[in-house]
């Protein structure tokens, strides 16, 4: 197996950061899509042995995520399983975890695959986690500095 690992520090707390992954009016925003494309469906079951999809709708067409919730202690670490069917049979394993840091926290999100999916989809993966964490990076700013009572 073959890891690659990504690094972000967040103004906002180690819980706000950890729902982010599993509410569905805010994974919708950030997880698994583009800043030229949204999310269509997303349904989150958010309980180990819990499944999620979401579907990317693209210009060029629809792609589907799913996955399965295999550890869930909130605030400290999430772990689930991904995949996109329509490009590869294979999951992946990906295990974020959380460290307060200050007023804020550390997410390091490692996304574990087989070699042959790090060799074909490697650099692409890394690209996806950095630009998805990078979105809710700012999602999270954006409320942080919005004034109070409002969204």
């Amino acid at each position: 197996m073959v890891s690659l690992t990504v690094r972000r520090r967040f103004a906002a707390s180690a819980e706000r950061v950890f729902d982010a992954f599993l509410d569905t009016a805010m994974a919708r925003m950030w997880m698994f899509t583009t800043p030229d494309t949204a999310i269509s469906r997303c349904e989150i079951d958010a309980r180990v042995g819990g499944r999620f999809t979401m579907i990317d709708h693209r210009p060029d067409g629809d792609i589907e995520h799913v996955g399965e919730y295999l550890v869930i202690d909130r605030p400290r670490r999430l772990v689930f399983t991904f995949a996109v069917p329509s490009l590869s049979p294979d999951y992946d394993r990906v295990e974020v975890d959380i460290t307060p840091d200050g007023n804020g926290c550390v997410l390091t999100l490692t996304n574990v695959m087989t070699p042959e999916v790090h060799a074909e989809w490697g650099d692409k993966v890394r690209e996806g986690w950095t630009m998805m964490i990078g979105t809710l990076t700012n999602l999270l700013d954006a409320e942080q500095e919005a004034p109070a009572g409002k969204p």
